[in-house]
Order: structure tokens, then sequence, then C-alpha cells
């Protein structure tokens, strides 16, 4: 059981009460009210100016303790829309809401921004538990306190603020603290439809969507929903991070002020996964919140023959007792409702256990998620940033005027320099060059540095170039990072090579000029068909035959560990690599997969290298015998 486990079992473990308090969030004191009955307020209320005064009125009393207590202000003033039955009642939260609720308020009574970021998972209400606590500091904490509810489309935004007009419309006249003339309602203001005014507090909503942040831009906001992140536009004139920075550029770091960024998961990879890691990893202004389905309490069915189920668990059903804490119960629940689906993975999905199981959005991938996350445990920054420039940047010369420059952002990524002694092994470098398009809205070109000598037994990323350039730009590059990396072992994708010209042999323009400055480079069979067989030709061909092949070892190396990764993309692009369906593989729409394919080529040539702690002379021999 993990810490939010225990402090959830903890939160939600007691008889609960909201109107008598009984149960209730954070330090509270029994008191009894001006009508004789015992209530557990918050320590908070005591201490307020106008305590003593209001224990002589109800109304006085309860208008308070609204200022105070939230889940009682929820109870008593907020009215919701129940989506069973279509009926207005009253804004009971729930365990999961209350957990999320606790947290929301000891940053509160801390004094703290209010920061997180909520992975969604099934339907337990956390977009109307945000929306009640921005409506309750607007509502009875602070006057003139602006706030921004922006989802990926406007109509969803529309629909939340919804929430709030119907609570408003219901909201108790004798607990209202609004100017005394006013009523408890939206009105508008200055003619704006996106934006509205809450009467008598002076507090605006307003309305917005990913599909035009610049409409939301300059505003004074205190608060901020942001909604289905993971959904939002990403284009190369929007993306989630400007309109995030458009937004929270304009939100003070300072109490009562709040922005939650909640979702449900949309594969990995993206602004929202990133920011998420971000959170879990404490780099982040905010923190995660992540409610698994064993939260939920209709997910829970009786047992009738405990040992009968127990003997039915698999080891995953088990572990949700022993790790999870589940009971009985919820397991039962869980077996049985897992028989719907053909797949684990697509009952993952839906009902996630874990944050990692959430991202897992679909059951055809080809890379255990497990296994992904393990190799993620050694992703880091890399320790340099830059670029391989010189003088010229093709061309015999190049290979040796060409040197690192830092530069913050720059395409090559560093993680291990060149170690001195490099030429002393058998090729202890490998270099795998994936060659893209040469536009921004391209697939990237990726130039791959691994070294199969620093961790014995198993391929270390060292190095890393991804972006776009010319091909014969490119390739000189590779060179030019192979030769720095101690003469490593070359070894383009040449497809896209050997393709991109209809007039003759492309490749006799890159690939054997190449050949003619670098010695130590990786050279095939000809086995295509139209060529002279049996002469070796320079380049990886992939194809389906090779591709698959290629995919299962990578896939045998994240089973067996011998892949040690330093890129976090590499990761996010194993998680969105899955199997068509045309029995291919490849990337999901809007994903990439360049950074895969150079590990998967890397461990491809890898079982034809002579053993690293072979002399030069040995490597000069092989690389000899390859061209013939």
């Amino acid at each position: 059981m993990n810490h939010n486990d225990s402090l959830f079992k903890t939160i939600t473990g007691t008889p609960y009460d909201p109107l008598t308090g009984l149960g209730g969030t954070g330090d509270r004191i029994p008191v009894l009210n001006p009508e004789g009955t015992e209530v557990y307020i918050p320590r908070s209320m005591t201490l307020d100016t106008e305590y003593t005064r209001s224990l002589n009125n109800a109304d006085s009393f309860n208008r308070l303790r609204t200022r105070h207590d939230f889940e009682y202000w929820c109870a008593t003033c907020c009215h919701i829309r129940d989506k069973s039955t279509g009926r207005t009642i009253n804004f009971t939260l729930n365990p999961p809401q209350r957990y999320v609720a606790t947290l929301f308020e000891k940053d509160r009574i801390e004094g703290l921004p209010i920061r997180f970021i909520m992975l969604k998972a099934r339907q337990w209400g956390g977009s109307t538990l945000v929306q009640m606590y921005m409506a309750w500091i607007q509502c009875t904490q602070r006057r003139n306190w602006n706030s921004l509810i922006c989802a990926h489309f406007k109509d969803t935004s529309y629909t939340i603020r919804g929430m709030y007009s119907d609570m408003l419309s219901s909201y108790p006249s004798h607990l209202w603290l609004g100017d005394d003339d006013s009523t408890p309602a939206f009105r508008p203001f200055e003619r704006s439809v996106n934006v509205r005014e809450i009467s008598g507090r002076g507090c605006r909503v307003t309305v917005g969507s990913s599909e035009n942040y610049e409409a939301v831009r300059g505003a004074d906001y205190a608060m901020a929903h942001l909604s289905e992140v993971a959904f939002w536009a990403n284009t190369t004139r929007h993306t989630p991070q400007q309109l995030i920075r458009a937004v929270c550029g304009s939100i003070n770091i300072s109490p009562l002020t709040l922005v939650v960024m909640e979702s449900t998961a949309n594969g990995v990879g993206n602004y929202f996964h990133d920011e998420w890691l971000r959170a879990c990893a404490g780099k982040s202004d905010k923190k995660p919140v992540f409610i698994p389905w064993y939260y939920i309490p209709i997910y829970s069915t009786p047992v009738d023959n405990p040992n009968q189920l127990i003997a039915s668990l698999d080891d995953y059903e088990r572990d949700l007792i022993d790790r999870y804490g589940c009971s009985l119960e919820q397991v039962n629940w869980y077996h049985t409702k897992r028989r719907e689906y053909p797949d684990h993975a697509l009952m993952q999905a839906e009902y996630p256990t874990n944050d990692v199981e959430a991202f897992t959005n679909s059951g055809y991938h080809v890379f255990n998620h497990e296994h992904i996350e393990l190799l993620r445990e050694n992703c880091r920054p890399p320790l340099m940033t830059g670029d391989m420039t010189g003088s010229v940047v093709t061309g015999e010369k190049s290979l040796n005027s060409m040197a690192f420059t830092p530069r913050v952002g720059g395409p090559f990524h560093i993680w291990t320099p060149p170690v001195d002694d490099a030429e002393t092994y058998c090729s202890r470098y490998i270099v795998v060059v994936d060659v893209g398009g040469r536009s921004l809205k391209s697939d990237y070109s990726v130039i791959a540095v691994f070294d199969r000598v620093s961790i014995p037994g198993k391929l270390e990323v060292v190095a890393q170039w991804r972006g776009h350039c010319d091909h014969d730009i490119l390739a000189w590059k590779a060179a030019a990072i192979a030769r720095w990396y101690g003469s490593a072992h070359l070894v383009y994708e040449s497809n896209t090579l050997e393709t991109d010209n209809t007039e003759g042999d492309p490749s006799l323009f890159i690939l054997n000029d190449i050949a003619s400055n670098y010695s130590n480079l990786y050279y095939r069979k000809n086995e295509e068909p139209g060529n002279e067989r049996g002469k070796r030709r320079p380049g990886f061909h992939t194809n389906r035959a090779t591709k698959t092949a290629a995919i299962t070892r990578l896939n045998a190396a994240l089973r067996d560990g011998t892949l040690i990764e330093r890129d976090s993309c590499a990761c996010n692009e194993m998680a969105t690599f899955e199997y068509l369906p045309n029995g291919s593989q490849g990337a999901q729409p809007g994903h990439h997969d360049d950074i895969i394919i150079t590990r998967a080529i890397a461990l491809s040539v890898l079982p034809g290298l002579p053993d690293p702690d072979s002399y030069r002379e040995a490597n000069a021999f092989f690389t000899l015998k390859n061209r013939r």
C-alpha cells in the first residue's frame, strides 16, 4: 500500500456527515450551535472575530460556517444535477472527492497557492469538485476574484460553467454572502458571451478553449480550471504550452490562487503526460493527484464463496490485495468486470489501478508498459546540449573540422561524452542514423550513439542528435559524430537515401561518398530484387521482415533489461508504438517512431560485430571483409 492509499483510507475510513461536521476535513472541535446541536466545526471558525456574535443567531452561525467549512457549504449551499436521475440534489462529497478536497484544503489552510495536476479515471466527479471549490472561494472567501474555465472545446467549458449556474440558481438566500441587494446569480459582463459576473461578489467567470488561446490572454485571473488538457490542440500555431503560459502568467503566486490542470489520459508523449511526469518527479509547481478505480465505492461486489474466488485469482489480481490493499469485494468486482474485455490491457485502460495503466489507452501496444516504465527509470536530462558544427558541413574536410559546440536547447544531446581510449576497442560505440524529412512538419532524423562497453552485457544510449536537415548534411554530420566517438561503427537506415531520387542511385552520391572517407561503415548483403546479388551495400535496409526482426530484438532487450535508455522521448515512442490493422507495426497517428528505429537497428547489427575487447586491427580486417 502506498502513501496515497494510506491517506485515502484515513480520510474516508470514518463515519461522515458534512452537516454535523463528523469526519470532516482538517482540525475540528465540537461545539453547540445556536439550536443546541453538537457540531464539529473547523477550529479556524472559533478564531474568527464574528464567531462569538454568531452564537446568538442560527443564520449568522451558519453563514460564518460556510466561510470556514467547504464540505458544509457543499451540503447546504451547493446543489448539482444528479447524472443518474436528472434531479437536483445536495452536493455531498463522495470518497474520492473528499480525498481531493482534503489536499486542496491542506494547501489553503497553510496559505499556499493551490496547484494540482489531476489524472482522471472514469467519472467520479473530479471536474465537479474543482469547479465547486472555485465557486466556494468566489462566493465566500474573496470578492473580485476572477476565474477561467478552459477546456479542449468551448462547448465543454460552457458545460462546466453550467454547473456553476445551476448551483447559483438554487443557492439558499439566507446563506448568501453577497451585497445586501444582490441575489445569487450570474449577470452579463460588458456584453461578452464568454464572461459572466457573480452578482454581489464582483467575481468574473470566463470560459475559453484550447482552440483560441488568444481570447483568454491578458485577463486578471486568480484561478484557472484547465480541463481535458491531454486533448488540447497541438499545432504549429497553438500549443498547450503557449496557452498555459498565457493563462498562468497572469495568476499570482499567493494564497487562495488556484490552478488545476485535469484530464483523462490520451496516450504518452504529449504535454499533459510530460507535465504529469514532472509533477511526479517533484519538478513542477503542481502536485499530482490520481484516483484509481478502487477509490470509487460503486466498484465492489459481495463475495459468496471467498475460497473459490481466491483460488481463481491470477497474480495481477492477488497483487491488488497484497500491494494495493483492495478488499475481496473490490477484487471480486474487478475479476468479474475483466471478463467483458478480450484483453487485460483494455480493462486497465478503462479502470486503471495506477497512473501508468491510465496512460495505456490501447490493447494493441507492441511493448509492455511495465517494461517501458522500468526502462524510463534510467532516463535523465542530458549532460550537455549543442550541435556538431565546423567550417564545412559536408565532404571529407567536415570529418576533420567538425566539433561539438555547446548550445542550450541544441539538437545534439550528450549523456556521456566519448572516452579517450575508445579506439583501443573494436567498435566500442555504434552510431545509428534514421533518416527523416527535411521540413519541420516531416518525421525527424535521428542519430543515436550507443556504448557497448561501459556496462558489460548491456547497450547504453550515450548521445543523440534529433532534428531536420538536408540528407547529405545529415549523412556527414553522422559520420562526424561517429568519428568523434572513437571511429564508431556507423549504420545508416538507407531506405530514404536509396529512394528519394528517381535519377540513378542516390546512395552512390551519399553513402558511397561517405564510405570513401569513413572506413568503419555497416554493410549488408545485397538481397533486394533487381540488384547484383552477393555484393555488399552500405546501409541497413528496412522492410517488413527486417523491421519485424529488429522490433522483436528491441522487445527482448526491454524484457531482459539489456538496453540502458537515457532519453524519455524514446520511452514515450515505445508507449505509442502498436500493431496496425494491416498487420504491420508503427506509431499511433500523430506520434513518431524515429527514435525507436535507431534502438532496434542497433540491437540488430550488434550480434554481427566482433567482441569489443578485440583491437582495432581486428576491426579493420572485419570492415575490409564486409566491403568486399
